[in-house]
């Protein structure tokens, strides 16, 4: 009942009709009674989100239509069609994005199914045309093949994107493997319908068997962008760079380590890259902030691999290593760039300056990826940033890096803790969906206890599949001791445990944001304002303010309002350890007297 209304949200649909969607066969005889006690239990259940009210001999969903999956991606896909291929790109990524497995696939009646389903799919089929003529447009045909080859290997039968995916593919010189397709795509509407190609796709197959353009040449009246080389991997005009243009770099400058293959979730951070994808030619820089353990390593890599064919001429990766001792060095970094770019150790010279000038000669002109992990200060990752269109740096950082968003016009993607529904999936994706099932509530309840927090979550999931016998209530149990928690949360034989992240972040403070945030372990409670901020530390107002913003640029407070700050249940655990093990007695005991004091001149009065 709840996919019918949900379906055609804000319209009246008969009781009659939900009858006939749910029950195939011949309904029970008391049909319209399960159906109104159906919608009672719904009403119960959106209590607060929306509502559902009778209307004549039917029932209608009152709710925002966006809030609902299904409208914000009919609205995103027509929001795209008016507008210019770049933006429209981007629109059509994020509603394919809400996309999670077939249509209804979780709803029980085959008749709701193939009545409500088959139209959505449709949609689908048609967002993914018009995303893949929008991408034949720019010339992004790396892009493009990645995508059509994944959708076409599950649905082989789809003969409209067969043919997009041969004209990417003869745009790129891949000649013979667009012919393949179209021969695999033949045997299977043989096979399995009995019937030969449509028209369309077999006057794609004869323009490509001819060698006649199947697909707009570069530079052939597509919108563009402006100037760079966003139009595929052809060579670059001779004019701009001379006769000495750097050789071009070896295939072998395929750096990005592997991904991890159950990725889940950060549908809004995939969007924003991708905006800024869109954008280029740059030259550009994205920056993935969050804090320790949010997942940022693992949404760059991921990002990177799914678009690694828009940057033909090489990605290059390296860990900075910005919060342990000692750092990388950025001359070491761009040795080891200069290297993999074939220059010889020879030829490397010793200045930074000289360094970073010929890597970015060497840059120049070519489209390629520099994933720059784990970086301290903008300083460390500013002379490893390329500087010329058609190249990308994507870094990540436990602090904001505002010198790089301020002077360099990096775009800032903050990486948070997962949504409640993201963090379930990725347990599901390491525990096996059964053993979820079987303890729904304390699932989110350990959700809860690893704050959301990718890296607690995968520990959790580590120590579960290794104590099969364990249930999750059994595993929540030990977590819900505080004094305990950040111990439970590490995977000893893999030197991983949420503390040593925490302590990474701790340690890169100043001493005066590092004691505020440790006497922070004294406040009760998650949230926090200035003030009783400025009476743990017994400081003044302003030196106060600088340490909380310093704080919340390294991800361990976050201001909701002006003035008011909050911490998750982990920073808060760790802090209280810290406060107990680094402050005297009789320090802790000066700063909560403090805190009284502030507490008893704030309390309101009674009339």
């Amino acid at each position: 009942m709840a996919a019918i209304l949900i379906s055609e949200v804000n319209q009246v649909i008969t009781v009659r009709r939900m009858i006939d969607l749910a029950w195939d066969a011949d309904p029970p005889a008391r049909a319209r009674g399960v159906v109104h006690n159906h919608v009672h239990r719904l009403r119960q259940l959106l209590v607060g989100q929306a509502e559902i009210a009778t209307r004549g001999q039917g029932y209608v969903l009152l709710a925002d239509p966006c809030a609902v999956d299904v409208n914000r991606f009919r609205y995103l896909v027509s929001g795209a069609h008016e507008d210019e291929p770049r933006t429209a790109v981007a629109k059509l990524r994020q509603a394919l994005g809400l996309w999670r497995g077939e249509a209804l696939a979780d709803v029980p009646g085959e008749r709701v199914r193939r009545t409500l389903g088959v139209g959505l799919t449709q949609a689908r089929v048609a967002a993914l045309q018009e995303l893949g003529a929008r991408l034949l447009m720019l010339g992004r045909y790396g892009e493009l093949i990645t995508e059509l080859t994944a959708w076409l290997a599950e649905h082989p039968l789809h003969e409209e994107l067969t043919a997009l995916l041969m004209r990417a593919l003869q745009a790129s010189g891949r000649q013979a493997e667009a012919l393949e397709h179209y021969h695999r795509t033949r045997l299977h509407l043989e096979d399995q319908l009995g019937i030969d190609p449509g028209p369309a796709l077999s006057a794609t197959y004869l323009a490509v068997l001819g060698g006649k353009s199947a697909a707009a040449p570069p530079g052939s009246g597509r919108p563009q962008a402006g100037p760079g080389p966003r139009t595929g991997p052809g060579p670059v005009p001779t004019a701009l760079y001379g006769s000495d243009r750097p050789p071009v770099p070896p295939p072998s400058v395929a750096q990005l380590p592997p991904r991890i293959a159950d990725f889940c979730g950060r549908t809004r951070e995939i969007v924003a890259m991708d905006q800024k994808l869109d954008r280029l030619p740059g030259p550009d820089c994205v920056v993935l902030a969050g804090g320790g353990g949010a997942g940022k390593t693992t949404l760059a890599v991921h990002w990177a691999h799914r678009h690694k064919a828009e940057f033909p001429d090489g990605q290059l990766f390296a860990d900075l290593r910005g919060f342990e001792r000692p750092p990388m060095r950025p001359d070491t970094v761009l040795g080891m760039f200069l290297r993999a770019l074939g220059v010889p150790e020879a030829k490397i010279p010793d200045p930074l300056t000289e360094r970073s000038a010929l890597y970015r000669s060497l840059l120049a002109g070519r489209r390629m990826l520099v994933l720059l992990d784990n970086a301290g200060t903008a300083e460390q990752a500013r002379p490893l940033l390329p500087a010329t269109p058609g190249c990308l740096a994507v870094v990540t950082s436990r602090r904001r890096l505002s010198g790089l968003v301020v002077r360099d016009g990096a775009a800032l993607v903050t990486v948070g803790p997962f949504a409640a529904e993201d963090a379930l999936e990725l347990l599901g994706n390491v525990l096996g969906r059964p053993r979820l099932a079987a303890d729904p509530a304390a699932a989110r309840e350990l959700v809860e206890r690893c704050d959301r927090l990718p890296l607690a979550l995968r520990i959790a999931a580590a120590r579960l599949m290794a104590h099969p016998d364990w249930s999750l209530r059994c595993w929540t149990g030990k977590l819900a001791d505080e004094r305990r928690r950040l111990q439970e949360l590490s995977a000893h034989d893999a030197d991983l445990a949420v503390e040593a992240s925490l302590y990474l972040s701790y340690r890169a403070l100043s001493s005066g944001a590092a004691r505020l945030f440790r006497l922070l372990g004294l406040h009760p409670g998650p949230d926090v304002d200035v003030h009783a901020a400025v009476a743990l530390t017994g400081r003044e107002l302003e030196r106060t303010r600088r340490h909380l913003a310093e704080l919340c640029d390294a991800h361990l407070v976050e201001e909701q309002a002006q003035g008011h700050y909050v911490r998750t249940e982990l920073v808060r655990i760790y802090a209280e350890q810290l406060v107990r093990s680094e402050e005297t007695p009789a320090d802790r005991d000066l700063a909560r007297q403090r805190l009284r004091d502030h507490a008893a001149r704030y309390r309101p009065r009674r009339c």
